[in-house]
């Protein structure tokens, strides 16, 4: 149909009524046999839109691969086309003379293209002309979807197909039924010969929806990506999966809060670690294990890491050297640290990453909790001997000699379990005042190490509360 002065070559009845793709696609993606394309193409009377302005709209829609409808129109700047331009293009001052300005035009185009996935070859250079068209006319930017031609041509036209990645060189290579000739429509028609041509070609390589086609990369193996159906049967929730080969040996244990979107990434360009690309490359199957929570999840993997130590948890295959502080079950408890949480009625806090980090926590609770620190069990009536000197500086009220009940004590121990369980505001306020006094007097130092002690107890108190509600599953697990 040949072009009407306002620039729409079907009428605005029909191009209304046409179907229009979703803004917002799903996370398996969308068919690209579903897709409705706009390959729009500009000319312009410079290489910048900071001092040049556009002079000719070409658009083309189409999906699967039927021309839907065509936008072309002239465009009148606010200055004169330099010459060269003129020469290059072929539009002079007198075509645009009496053509549409910008702010009849760009309205248009943006009513044109709604809904749409934007095409252009070189699309930095289109795309960055429409959006400073926008802002001088006022009009809000859709936010569109982008597919770059030249992008894709760089990774999947080799030199010996084609000299360059030029529209006129790609327009020969894929037989276009336009020849480009730096006029808008004819060079948006160029490229949508040139699109179906490309889309070909990754279709033969297992990309076949818009999602994939928006992240493709040639980086990604053809094996990375047949295995992507391995995800599809994610649920989108949160929980653990477990990626297992052949045998159903697990590979890898990861945790996510929508397990759908985290395994789909696997097989594509975002993931670009090497062991997982080998990891990928032995898998067999997903296993999905949905939790109720992301904390849920989080527990979970430890349990399986520890169990299983999948191959390519590198950074995980030991959770077992994770330490607790441990308040034990008797009836003078003492602080401990241990590698494993039991149901022994003790208090445990925790993990801690490293032994350090957990004593450096227990020696701030030890500077302001008089809990005993001898590591002898004490029984209820423990009497005579002589205390050391922990009781002597007040420390400690030294029930290992008979001088503190287990009544009085059990006071103290409850002050304890408070701190580690992050609810003891009166703990936390007697260490800060005690950072306080060292920095009054210049004993930096100190007040450093204070710091990081206090630090690591208010971390630990944290994951207690964290875990707390998952206390009572805590001997639960999950087979993969």
């Amino acid at each position: 149909m040949r072009p009407t002065s306002t620039g729409l070559s079907v009428p605005a009845s029909n191009f209304v009524g046409m179907q229009m793709v979703q803004e917002t696609f799903d996370d398996l993606g969308l068919a690209l046999a579903d897709v409705t394309f706009v390959v729009v193409d500009l000319e312009t009377t410079g290489g910048s839109p900071s001092g040049a302005q556009i002079t000719e709209f070409g658009a083309v829609k189409v999906r699967g691969g039927e021309v839907l409808g065509e936008f072309q129109t002239l465009v009148r700047p606010s200055t004169p086309i330099p010459p060269f331009i003129s020469v290059l293009t072929g539009i002079t001052n007198a075509m645009v003379a009496d053509a549409p300005g910008i702010r009849t035009v760009m309205p248009q185009f943006l009513e044109f293209a709604r809904g749409s996935v934007l095409v252009a070859h070189n699309a930095g250079f289109d795309v960055s002309f429409l959006k400073a068209a926008a802002r001088e006319t006022g009009q809000a930017w859709p936010g569109f979807a982008v597919i770059d031609t030249v992008r894709l041509a760089r990774q999947l036209v080799h030199k010996d197909e084609a000299p360059n990645h030029k529209l006129s060189s790609l327009a020969r290579l894929f037989s276009a039924s336009t020849t480009p000739d730096h006029r808008a429509l004819h060079d948006a028609r160029a490229t949508v010969d040139v699109l179906h041509g490309l889309i070909a070609r990754v279709g033969n390589l297992g990309v076949h929806t818009l999602e994939e086609l928006q992240s493709y990369t040639s980086r990604v193996s053809p094996a990375q990506r047949r295995k992507r159906f391995l995800a599809d049967a994610m649920p989108s929730a949160p929980g653990v999966y477990v990626f297992k080969d052949g045998r159903g040996e697990p590979l890898y244990v990861g945790t996510a809060t929508d397990l759908r979107r985290r395994t789909r990434t696997y097989f594509t360009a975002s993931e670009s670690r090497r062991r997982m690309t080998e990891m990928v490359a032995l898998a067999e199957s997903i296993t999905p294990i949905v939790c109720a929570t992301a904390l849920e999840a989080s527990v979970r993997e430890l349990r399986l890491i520890a169990e299983h130590k999948p191959r390519y948890n590198r950074r995980s295959r030991h959770p077992e050297r994770s330490v607790w502080v441990k308040l034990t079950a008797e009836p003078f408890p003492r602080l401990s640290i241990v590698r494993t949480v039991r149901g022994d009625g003790a208090h445990y806090a925790g993990p801690f990453a490293s032994r350090r980090t957990a004593e450096a926590a227990v020696t701030a609770l030890h500077e302001v909790v008089p809990l005993r620190q001898c590591t002898r069990r004490l029984s209820a009536r423990a009497t005579g001997g002589s205390a050391c000197v922990l009781f002597d500086l007040g420390r400690c009220g030294a029930p290992c000699i008979g001088e503190q009940t287990v009544e009085d004590y059990a006071l103290v121990a409850e002050q304890a379990v408070s701190a580690l369980s992050g609810s003891s505001r009166e703990v936390m306020a007697t260490l800060r005042a005690r950072l306080d006094e060292l920095a009054e007097q210049e004993r930096f130092e100190e007040a450093g190490t204070l710091r990081d002690r206090m630090m690591a107890l208010v971390r630990a108190a944290a994951r207690a509360q964290r875990l707390r509600p998952l206390t009572s599953t805590a001997g639960s697990r999950a087979p993969p």
